[in-house]
């Protein structure tokens, strides 16, 4: 294979495949602005030029940041991003004007952290000399909020810091620090926790210390539903240890034992403490106080319904009469006004984004980086997963935000940087494997 001044042809195509996608939604979010706008008012906006110039060149300067940095990367996962921010920012745009603008800032504020990560992280595997420092960071995050004068609660969860005028979550932050702790200490520890010399009746597990982890990510997972009231976040980290816990040692008996210990957990939660068993009733039965607690639930079936197949059309249906629409039923206003056909489109993001996590995860070369690939597409795909469900009552209702298409800064910039990282370990690989020159 002949290597040219502008790089290999792979890399050449995967970086043309992702120019072409990056400008495909960019048409779509183009075309969504528009309609959005022509929806409300029958009239098109004075700035729609300027705003759609900002957005293609906000999309290219990032783009571009790729080709130059990581040129071996996977094409998939940048265009799905920018897809999914774009048709959010659509619908926080159409449903609030003023967190529109705040929304605008924190994706310039996250292509920006996108680029530094990408160029600050030359190889992903260095990283793994920082175990302790990231789990000494990701467990201040998360305890962070309970700082009296700095933690804040929002309608009754306290995941909130301000600091110097802004509000922002530590705890997405931590779930990426965290997750950086998991891989390399389980890399470490591997050889360990595939052992099972315990027997306990008929079956094999590992030995009560190598257990400890688990026992301890339970505990914390508590600590974080019942202490912070984020019942999201407690379920998100704990799915993911147990998951890279179980793709490291490759024993089911772990997945088992995680699972058992959080369902016990939940129903010792659920039998102590109000507002999880409030939750869980609104869950079961939301017709029921469907003019109080249950009010959310039942508008935003309403409204999936209302939007049939096909949707009313951007800016012609009311998504605004549910409650905290533009942050955890970002959904509910894109089924209303993109019907079935919108939100279905919105899942196979998702699921592109995935599986292109997990893909990068088999081609990579080194456990470390194998392992992290692992936990960061658990935590897009779980965050993804926990939101959509809650909302169409699959699970309770939990609270945390759609990546990439909530309002939200701090799940923004954080689920921005995780995407830096997946591109870096995608490009190590493709470097590793000859296909790129590092």
């Amino acid at each position: 294979m002949i290597t040219t001044p502008f790089g290999r042809p792979i890399a050449r195509a995967r970086r043309s495949t992702e120019l072409g996608l990056v400008l495909v939604g960019f048409a779509i979010t183009a075309a969504a602005y528009t309609l959005g706008a022509l929806g409300r008012t029958a009239t098109l906006p004075a700035n729609i030029f300027p705003f759609l110039g900002v957005v293609l060149g906000l999309l290219l300067v990032a783009h571009i940041a790729t080709r130059i940095l990581a040129p071996g990367a996977d094409p998939i996962l940048l265009p799905m991003a920018a897809l999914l921010n774009g048709i959010g920012y659509v619908f926080i745009a159409r449903l609030d004007k003023k967190l529109a603008g705040l929304q605008a800032t924190w994706t310039f504020i996250g292509v920006g952290a996108f680029i530094a990560t990408l160029a600050l992280v030359r190889r992903a595997r260095d990283l793994r000399r920082f175990t302790w420092t990231f789990a000494l960071v990701g467990l201040g995050l998360l305890m962070l909020p309970f700082v009296p004068h700095l933690g804040r609660s929002v309608n009754a969860s306290r995941i909130w810091i301000r600091f110097g005028g802004i509000n922002f979550q530590p705890g997405e932050f931590a779930k990426l620090a965290l997750a950086l702790f998991f891989a390399a200490y389980l890399v470490d520890r591997r050889e360990l926790l595939a052992m099972a010399t315990w027997r306990v009746g008929p079956f094999r597990l590992p030995q009560p210390r190598d257990l400890a982890p688990v026992l301890v990510a339970w505990a914390v997972s508590l600590v974080i539903m019942t202490g912070q009231r984020d019942l999201g976040s407690s379920l998100l980290f704990f799915a993911l240890f147990v998951v890279m816990l179980w793709v490291a040692s490759e024993r089911a008996s772990y997945l088992g034992i995680g699972t058992l210990l959080f369902a016990g957990g939940a129903y010792g939660a659920w039998r102590m403490f109000d507002h999880v068993k409030t939750r869980v009733t609104i869950w079961l039965n939301p017709w029921k106080t469907a003019q109080t607690s249950g009010y959310q639930i039942v508008q935003g079936a309403y409204a999936l319904a209302w939007g049939g197949i096909t949707g009313t059309g951007i800016g012609l249906g009311d998504p605004a009469r549910v409650p905290a629409i533009p942050t955890d039923f970002i959904l509910v206003a894109i089924g209303e006004e993109l019907g079935l056909l919108g939100t279905t489109a919105v899942l196979v993001a998702y699921l592109f984004m995935v599986g292109s996590g997990l893909r990068i995860a088999i081609r990579a070369q080194h456990p470390f980086e194998k392992l992290l690939a692992v936990g960061l597409t658990t935590i897009l795909g779980v965050q993804a997963f926990v939101i959509i469900g809650g909302v169409t009552r699959l699970v309770p209702l939990t609270g945390v935000t759609l990546p990439f298409v909530s309002y939200g800064g701090s799940s923004l910039v954080a689920n921005y940087v995780l995407l830096a990282l997946l591109l870096r370990i995608s490009h190590d690989g493709a470097v590793e494997a000859g296909e790129v020159s590092g």
